[in-house]
């Protein structure tokens, strides 16, 4: 059984680039300085021969899969990759008793890579704690999701967490070049303007996988075209037509824009609402969740600072659900735009919040007898409705009337900003 699966022998020229050009030993690996750099904790286990379990968490072709497998090579430790979307619990507890027999056969502990390992509930995540524990296995799990919300407790706790970020313009290039140039690559077939591979680089979004699909799709089409193959930008302006939108709609990345959204719009930026406006829409955000943001904006960050925010943000609700996308998305721009020329204030979020705070105080108070419908004899005898004002016939008396339990007389809660309600 070979110990590193991804062995030269084992990739097929029919493999994606991506694949053929994944770096064997980490002396390949590019980028990740501050996590692979000398003196750093990580090129210090390896240094003596053993890696730690570790949950990897990055962006989408930063990678995470790729450092695993080249950290199994410098320490020669078996790698044992399975993804947390095609694997149960019984074949995982089988996986890890196999992993204990291995250690004592080999005297090495293998490294099990679970990919996507956010995808697996708390059962699956508790099969993993005796072996990791006892050092039968040691684990690796890749994510894409903050681990603190979607790895227990326990497990984290088992584990270091390594945050890698996606890959800079420079790293993305010398991938590029790699590929133009390898065997396992384009085998120097192909000339490429540098234009255009600045061009790949800067449109990856941080994706090494990405930028050389890219690649591949751009030879495929130069290697068709008449004449000698070349790799120009305006080739790779075509393929780059579609370009993959980092984006999940269930994940962090979801709310880490819904979040840069909301901020700008309460910074009164309307640039950057513009852009994020836009980024979330054409990622394929559902609008309907833009619009109810947008609405909850209009009362949290302005409120009666300017009242038509509120009409802005509703009406384009109504325009959402008319047309739908994406036609809809000018009037979900228009309400946002509108959101972030307004006035702020945060007086009734701050109002409510008060409210509540004496509720969860123990202000439960019974509702005053005289602001209670009297709707019959029994409820007038109980003195229902007894001492009410109606304001159209004496605002003084109503005016001074209490409305508030007898426990909140001097409670103030909504507190209008002086400059703009």
């Amino acid at each position: 059984m070979d110990l590193f699966p991804d062995s030269p022998e084992g990739r097929a020229r029919s493999a994606p680039l991506a694949e053929r050009m994944r770096p064997r030993e980490l002396a390949e690996f590019v980028g990740q300085e501050e996590l692979l750099g000398p003196g750093s904790p990580l090129a210090r286990a390896v240094a003596a021969g053993r890696v730690p379990s570790l949950v990897l968490w990055g962006p989408p072709g930063c990678g995470k899969t790729t450092l695993a497998r080249c950290l199994a090579r410098a320490v020669g430790a078996r790698f044992l990759p399975y993804s947390a979307v095609s694997v149960g619990v019984k074949e995982l507890r089988k996986v890890m008793d196999d992993a204990a027999r291995l250690r004592q056969h080999e005297g090495t502990a293998p490294i099990l890579f679970l990919d996507e390992i956010h995808r697996f509930n708390k059962a699956q995540q508790d099969a993993l704690l005796p072996r990791v524990e006892s050092g039968d296995v040691t684990l690796i799990g890749a994510t894409t999701e903050n681990p603190s919300f979607e790895v227990n407790g326990a497990l984290l706790s088992r584990t270091r967490v390594m945050v890698l970020k996606g890959l800079d313009h420079a790293a993305l290039l010398t991938l590029l070049r790699r590929a133009l140039d390898s065997s396992d690559g384009l085998d120097s077939k192909f000339e490429a303007d540098e234009r255009a591979l600045e061009l790949l680089a800067e449109r990856s979004g941080g994706d090494a996988r990405f930028a050389l699909s890219s690649l591949e799709l751009a030879a495929d089409a130069a290697s068709t075209s008449a004449g000698d193959p070349s790799i120009g930008v305006e080739l790779v302006e075509r393929i780059l037509v579609d370009a993959h939108l980092l984006y999940d709609r269930a994940g962090e990345e979801h709310f880490n824009l819904a979040s840069a959204l909301h901020k700008s719009v309460r910074n009164s930026d309307v640039q950057a609402t513009c852009y994020w406006l836009a980024r979330m829409l054409e990622a394929g955000e559902d609008p309907i969740y833009v619009a109810r943001r947008l609405t909850r904006m209009a009362s949290e960050d302005i409120g009666l600072a300017d009242p038509q925010a509120l009409v802005q943000c509703v009406t384009a609700t109504r325009a959402v659900e008319f047309m739908g996308m994406p036609e809809c998305a000018l009037a979900l721009l228009q309400a946002a735009v509108y959101c972030a020329r307004a006035a702020k204030s945060n007086a009734l979020d701050l109002a409510y919040g008060r409210a509540v705070e004496k509720i969860m105080e123990g202000h439960r108070d019974p509702v005053p007898l005289h602001l209670r419908n009297a709707v019959t004899d029994l409820m007038r005898q109980q003195g229902y409705g007894a001492g009410y004002a109606y304001v159209h016939d004496d605002p003084e008396l109503s005016a001074a009337m209490q409305c508030l339990p007898e426990s909140l007389r001097d409670a103030v809660f909504y507190v209008p900003k002086a400059d703009s309600e």
